[in-house]
C-alpha cells in the first residue's frame, strides 16, 4: 500500500482479521471487514464532492461507528478529519470551521439542528447526514455536484443508529463491493486538528500527524500490554484526544472489540461490562468515581475488567483507592492534546507505591521537568514539564507565531508544574496556566472572561478554579459591578447560556468590589483564590 497513515488501518486490518468483530453500537455489530468496505465507500462519496488530500472533513456527533468511518475514510483521501466537540454552542464549532476552513461537514441525525446553526456563515459546501435510516443510501448513491447538500430525511433528534433502514449492518443497497483506493498518503502528514482551547480564549487547532497517532498507539500498546481480545468500553467522547487515540485506536490497531456508548450512564456502564464482558476501559475522574457513588458498586460484576485507565484531571487518592479495594489495578497518565496524547503514564507494577504520582515517561516520549532556563530541576524541586517525541504535534493550524513559542527547541512547553522524585516518577502539582479542567473537559478563563466582560452590568471579571466533589473542579467567577449597577449572579450566569457551552459557564458567582492587582495592573490570581476560592 502506497498510503502510510491511519487511512489504511482499516485495509490492513481487514485483510488479517475481516470476520473479527470490530465495533459494537446498540446491540449492532461490525467486522473489520465491514468496517473497510463502508470507510471505502464514504471516501468515494468524499472525493465525489470534491474531497482531496488536504482538505478539512469536519464531524460532530456522539460516539458512533459513522465518526470512525469518517476518520477513516478522510485519512484514506488524504484529506484531514476535525472532530467537534458535540457541548459546544453553535457559534463556537462555527469558529472551527471557519478557521479550519472545512469544505464538508458530516453529523449525525441527532445533532442536525447544531449542524445547521453552525454552519451558517462558514465556507461548508456540502453536509451529510451520518447514522440514520438513510446512511446505506448515501453511501451507494450517485456522485453529487459540488455546492449541494447530501443532507438526507432522517428521524430528527434520533439516535445515531446504523443500518436502522434495512436491519443489515454488513453492506449496501447493492451488496457490491467498493473499489479499493489507495492515495498515496506519508506518515508526516497532518491527520487530524484536534482544537483545544487557547490561553488568550480563542481555541487553537493542534496538527496532529499520521505519525504522531501511530507513535501514540504504539505507545500505548507497549505501556498497556493490549491483546488482541481486548474488548474496550468506549464512554469517554470520541472528540476528546484520551478517547480516540489512547482507547479506541490502540484497540482497533491491537485488533480487539470497541463497544461505543453515546453518552456515559452509570446503569448502562455496569450493564455492558457484565453483558460483553469489557476489558478495558477508560474515563476521567468523574466518570470513574459516579460509579463509586453508584446503589450497584458494591455487587457488580467487575471480574472481566483487566485496565482501567483514568486521566484528564488529577485522581483523588480516595477514588484509586476504592477500585484496589475492588481488586482492580486502577492506572493513571498524564497527557494533553498536543501529544496525542499520552506522555507520562504509571504502570500497575507501581500503581500503590506511587500512588498520585502520573508516572513516568511512555516508551517512546522523553520528558524532563525544567527550570524557566530549562535546565532539569533537582529531585523533589518544582519546575515545567517538557516533553518530545515522535507523538509530538508540528504546530498549532493557522498559527505559526504561536507554534513557535510553544517549543524551546525539540521541547514542548506544557506550561504544568511538577516534581520529580529520586526513582523518576513525575508528579503534576499545579499548572502554570490558568486552565480549569472540569470533569475531563478543558476550560480557559480568559474565554469564559471575554463573555462576561459582554455584560452590561460588569466592569471587571475573573475566574478561577475551585474544587468540586463531583466534577473535580468548576469555574468561579469574581465580578466588579459598574458604578451604580446591581448584578443578580443567576441572571449572570443565565446571560451566558448562549455564547459559551454549558460546561463553560462557572457554577457560582461572587460580587467583590474590586479586583487583586499588581502595580502595574496584572490580575493576581493566587490572592484571588485565597480571597474567593474557598468560600
Amino acid at each position: 500500500m502506497r498510503n502510510e497513515g491511519l487511512g489504511s488501518w482499516s485495509a490492513r486490518r481487514a485483510r488479517k482479521t475481516p470476520q473479527r468483530t470490530a465495533l459494537i453500537h446498540q446491540g449492532h455489530t461490525i467486522t473489520y471487514g465491514e468496517l473497510h468496505q463502508r470507510t471505502t465507500r464514504l471516501a468515494h462519496v468524499l472525493r465525489d464532492v470534491g474531497i482531496k488530500r488536504g482538505d478539512r472533513v469536519a464531524y460532530l456527533g456522539p460516539n458512533c461507528p459513522s465518526f470512525l468511518e469518517t476518520f477513516f475514510a478522510a485519512g484514506t483521501l488524504g484529506a484531514i478529519f476535525v472532530p467537534l466537540n458535540t457541548r459546544l454552542t453553535a457559534p463556537e464549532i462555527a469558529y472551527q470551521l471557519r478557521d479550519c476552513d472545512a469544505s464538508v461537514l458530516l453529523h449525525a441525525p441527532s445533532h442536525t439542528a447544531l449542524a445547521e446553526a453552525a454552519r451558517e456563515g462558514t465556507e461548508i459546501r456540502t453536509t451529510i447526514t451520518a447514522g440514520g435510516p438513510h446512511y446505506e443510501q448515501l453511501l451507494t448513491a450517485p456522485a453529487a455536484a459540488e455546492g449541494t447538500s447530501l443532507s438526507l430525511p432522517s428521524a430528527g433528534g434520533a439516535p445515531c443508529r446504523q443500518g436502522e433502514a434495512t436491519g443489515d449492518i454488513s453492506g449496501s443497497a447493492t451488496g457490491t463491493v467498493a473499489e479499493p483506493l489507495d492515495e498515496p498518503v506519508l506518515l508526516d502528514e497532518v491527520c487530524i486538528l484536534m482544537y483545544t482551547s487557547g490561553t488568550m480564549g480563542r481555541p487553537k487547532g493542534a496538527m496532529l500527524t499520521h505519525a504522531n497517532l501511530t507513535w501514540n498507539a504504539v505507545n500505548v500498546l507497549a505501556d498497556h500490554d493490549l491483546i488482541a481480545d481486548e474488548v474496550a468500553l468506549v464512554c469517554a467522547p470520541l472528540f476528546h484526544t484520551a478517547g480516540l487515540n489512547m482507547l479506541t485506536l490502540p484497540v482497533l490497531l491491537k485488533g480487539g472489540v470497541c463497544v461505543l456508548v453515546e453518552a456515559f450512564d452509570p446503569d448502562s456502564v455496569f450493564d455492558l461490562i457484565t453483558e460483553r464482558q469489557v476489558t478495558f476501559m477508560f474515563g476521567v475522574p468523574a466518570m470513574f468515581a459516579q460509579l463509586v457513588r453508584h446503589a450497584r458498586w458494591e455487587h457488580a460484576d467487575l471480574s472481566s475488567l483487566r485496565i482501567l485507565t483514568c486521566g484528564g484531571s488529577p485522581v483523588p487518592r480516595s477514588l484509586i483507592a476504592a477500585y484496589q479495594q475492588r481488586g482492580l489495578t486502577f492506572l493513571q497518565g498524564y497527557g494533553m492534546t498536543e501529544a496525542s496524547p499520552g506522555v507520562l503514564f504509571l504502570d500497575a507494577e507501581h500503581a500503590i507505591s506511587k500512588a498520585g504520582s502520573a508516572g513516568v515517561p511512555h516508551f517512546f516520549s522523553d520528558v524532563r521537568v525544567v527550570r524557566p532556563d530549562l535546565t532539569p530541576v533537582d529531585v523533589g524541586e518544582t519546575g515545567e514539564v517538557v516533553v518530545s517525541g515522535p507523538h509530538v504535534m508540528p504546530g498549532y493550524w493557522g498559527l505559526p507565531q504561536e507554534s513557535e513559542s510553544a517549543f524551546a527547541g525539540r521541547w514542548f512547553r506544557t506550561g504544568d508544574a511538577a516534581r520529580i522524585d529520586e526513582d523518576g516518577y513525575v508528579t503534576i502539582v499545579d499548572r502554570l496556566k490558568d486552565m480549569i479542567i472540569s470533569g475531563g473537559e478543558n476550560i480557559y478563563p480568559a474565554e469564559v472572561e471575554d463573555a462576561l466582560l459582554a455584560h452590561p452590568d460588569i466592569a471587571e471579571c475573573a475566574v478561577i478554579g475551585v474544587p468540586d466533589d463531583k466534577w473535580g473542579e468548576v469555574g468561579r467567577a469574581v465580578v466588579v459591578p459598574r458604578p451604580g449597577a446591581v448584578i443578580d449572579p443567576d441572571e449572570v450566569l443565565a446571560s451566558l447560556s448562549e455564547r459559551l457551552a454549558k460546561y463553560k459557564i462557572p457554577k457560582t458567582v461572587v460580587i467583590a468590589e474590586s479586583l487583586p492587582r499588581t502595580a502595574s495592573g496584572k490580575l493576581l490570581k493566587t490572592q484571588l483564590r485565597r480571597l474567593h476560592g474557598t468560600t
